[in-house]
Formats: C-alpha cells, sequence, structure tokens
C-alpha cells in the first residue's frame, strides 16, 4: 500500500495538500497523480494523509458569492460589533424558502479547523424560485418566535402587517433584518421608529452571519426527516417542527456569534 511518510510527501510536492477545499474529485485526482508515479495507493490512505495535514472532510457551506465592497463592509461590522450584540440582545429576522422535493447542491470539502465558512470552503448561492413555500420568522436567545407563510409576493405592506402581528419591540432589543428592498422602505422604516425599535446596520450579501440561517438549517433537516408529500402538510410540519426547536439551540448560536464573526 506504501509508506504513509512517502505518500505526503509526494502529495505536498504537488502541492495536494495545499488545494482549496479538494473534494472526494480531487482525491481520485490524488490517486491518479500518484499512480503515474508508480505508487498505488487505497482512498483511505489518501485520506489518512490529508488529516495528519489538518484537513477535514465536510459539506461545502453555501454563501452569497462577494465582492470587495461586501467584504468590506462585513469586516467592518465584525469589528464594530463583536461582544455588543449578544450583550444588547438581539432579535434576528429573515425569509427562507423551503422545497418539497427539491434538493440544493451538495458537494463535500476538506477544511482545517475554524475554517469551513472560508470561501474556498463553500458554494456560492443565488436566490431563485421554485415549487415550494416561503416563510418568514424571527429568534433570539429566548428561542424563536412567530413563523408566518408568505403567499405571493412579499410587498412593503404586507411586511409592515407581518411585523405588526408578530413584534413586539422595546428599546431594550435590536432588531435584524437584511437589506432587502422591503425591508429598508420609508413605510418599514417609520413602523420601526414609530415603535421605538433599535435597527441593526447589516451589511449586504451576509445571510452567513445571521444566526437564523442555523435555525432554517435545523428546520429543514428536521421537516425533511419527515418527508411531506404536499405543501399543506409541509407548512404544517414546518410550524410544528419550529416550535419544537430548543430554546438552548438558539441560545448557544447566538453566545458563539463573537467566535464566528472572527472568522470574517
Amino acid at each position: 500500500m506504501g509508506n504513509s511518510k512517502e505518500i505526503s510527501q509526494d502529495l505536498k510536492k504537488k502541492k495536494i495538500v495545499d488545494l482549496h477545499g479538494p473534494s472526494l474529485g480531487a482525491i481520485s485526482k490524488c490517486l491518479k497523480m500518484l499512480e503515474e508515479t508508480g505508487t498505488k495507493v487505497s482512498i483511505s490512505t489518501v485520506k489518512r494523509v490529508l488529516y495528519r495535514h489538518n484537513l477535514k472532510g465536510h459539506s461545502a457551506r453555501k454563501k452569497p458569492l462577494l465582492q470587495n465592497r461586501h467584504k468590506k463592509a462585513r469586516l467592518w461590522f465584525a469589528n464594530a460589533h463583536g461582544t455588543k450584540i449578544v450583550l444588547l440582545g438581539n432579535v434576528w429576522s429573515d425569509e427562507t424558502k423551503i422545497e418539497l422535493f427539491g434538493h440544493n447542491d451538495h458537494r463535500y470539502v476538506w477544511s482545517k479547523k475554524g475554517e469551513a465558512c472560508k470561501q474556498k470552503n463553500t458554494i456560492p448561492t443565488v436566490k431563485h424560485v421554485g415549487g415550494s413555500i416561503m416563510l418568514w420568522g424571527f429568534s433570539a436567545t429566548g428561542g424563536t418566535g412567530a413563523l408566518h407563510k408568505i403567499d405571493g409576493i412579499m410587498r412593503t405592506k404586507k411586511h409592515v402587517d407581518i411585523l405588526k402581528q408578530n413584534l413586539k419591540l422595546g428599546r431594550k432589543w435590536v432588531f435584524q433584518m437584511d437589506n432587502d428592498p422591503k425591508n429598508t422602505s420609508k413605510v418599514v422604516a417609520k413602523w420601526l421608529k414609530d415603535n421605538t425599535a433599535n435597527v441593526l446596520e447589516w451589511p449586504s450579501q451576509s445571510p452567513d452571519l445571521n444566526p437564523i440561517e442555523n435555525v432554517w438549517a435545523e428546520l429543514k433537516k428536521r421537516v425533511r426527516a419527515r418527508r411531506p408529500t404536499n405543501l399543506t402538510q409541509l407548512h404544517q410540519l414546518c410550524q410544528e417542527v419550529w416550535a419544537k426547536i430548543h430554546p438552548t439551540y438558539c441560545g448557544k448560536l447566538v453566545e458563539g456569534y463573537p467566535k464566528h464573526l472572527t472568522h470574517i
């Protein structure tokens, strides 16, 4: 099977262990390159070498494609807030699409500890529509809040109605929402001001900085395991599962937020 130390040196010479986010396909490439030099090894041997170089295999996380202006805004956000976000107490809001049958792109990558969210280990995403339901919800340190199904396009008036129905904010809370036009409209801004809501300034193209994204992922995982067969059942399961997500889970996400910001 070959000496793993020698294999490690061969891989390092060919810069295989320096590849950005090597996938299972890259492992096959490693095997082929080694075979060309007369070294025949198994996939498990190559994996052990990757482990030895502190590379860990996992599914690639999805992040928006960032331009330089987005990166600068995200860095400013991380430096400006840090632990203050946890101390103030935030209400994190967002929308998400829950698919009935479809599955998003899946890719397996290898990365070092603490680098799972780096661009080289993620899959760029764009917004799209499809056979699904749209949900708006919020969470905080104390757990999940309301979960609202959006019928049709959520325009400004509908958004204000949802806020009126589901949010009871005061000056002690900081409300987070992204920079979608309906969120930044004058009508929504006026409602938030009239209700003495502190709004967190948010960098564009940064859903991955929102802890509720982890809650959405947990929701989708649990709902997918239940295998709903129609949109009505999908909505019912989403409401049921959302209400059962434990406050401790949400609390730990917020507690770990300052550490998350250090990886930007």
